[in-house]
């Protein structure tokens, strides 16, 4: 397939993406409004169809490695491109972001994820946030399942380098929960920017979980090792 026929199938892959998702958000409305297992369940379904489109518009499938986690624990992935959002929610059966205060102000995507128990942050602020966040669980205000984080706080490409905040290691120090490291490769598929999405299988890798227990250095230079390593092995699986 030539690069402009990938390149036009990716700009309607790109539409349809968005339009699918205020449908499914009206579909799923009721039901989230009296339960927030009904705002869980249009995720999901987005997730679905999204995923279904993109393999079939512009061959790019998600291949997932490891086990991911159905219990209470904090996830700590890689993050290249909105997909492995939707690639990573979508294996687990409640997961729930660390987003950026920002989103909550979107149409659709805000609302259903505040439903979810997303927690907003603000950046620069984010210390107040977990307390915030922490003092929910607690009253039995959030919603139990996975909590997932993005270390380095932004979408990152292959072959970039950023530090690992240490928002993470806070966060894994009180909680008290096993900690899932994720690597991926989709950015080599799906750039941070840019129209063109690449035909091919992206890996999602759910690795070893981390026990809790250990000091915030250990457990931060640990999951930046393991992430990393595994991420770069699978963007050489791709340019192999």
């Amino acid at each position: 397939m030539s690069y402009a026929i990938q390149w036009v199938r990716s700009l309607i892959f790109n539409g349809l993406m968005y339009l699918v998702m205020p449908i499914v958000g009206l579909i799923y409305l009721p039901w989230a409004i009296v339960s927030p297992r009904g705002a869980i369940a249009g995720c999901h379904k987005y997730c679905d169809v999204v995923l279904w489109i993109a393999k079939w518009l512009i061959g790019l499938k998600v291949e997932y490695r490891g086990t991911p986690p159905t219990d209470e624990v904090m996830i700590a992935a890689k993050h290249q491109s909105f997909f492995d959002v939707l690639a990573i929610y979508n294996a687990v059966p409640r997961g729930k972001f660390i987003m950026k205060s920002i989103l909550k102000y979107a149409p659709v995507i805000g609302w259903f994820g505040l439903r979810i128990g997303c927690v907003p942050v603000d950046r620069g602020k984010r210390g107040a946030a977990i307390s915030k966040m922490l003092s929910d669980v607690k009253a039995g205000a959030a919603l139990p399942g996975q909590l997932i984080i993005y270390p380095q706080g932004t979408r990152v490409a292959p072959g970039e380098s950023r530090p690992y905040k240490k928002g993470t290691g806070a966060l894994y120090q009180e909680l008290g929960q096993p900690c899932v490291p994720v690597a991926t490769n989709i950015g080599m598929f799906w750039p941070k920017r840019g129209v063109y999405r690449r035909p091919g299988t992206a890996v999602v890798a759910f690795l070893d979980p981390i026990p809790p227990g250990l000091s915030t250095i250990e457990f931060m230079a640990q999951i930046e090792k393991v992430i990393e390593d595994v991420s770069n092995a699978l963007n050489e699986e791709v340019q192999r």
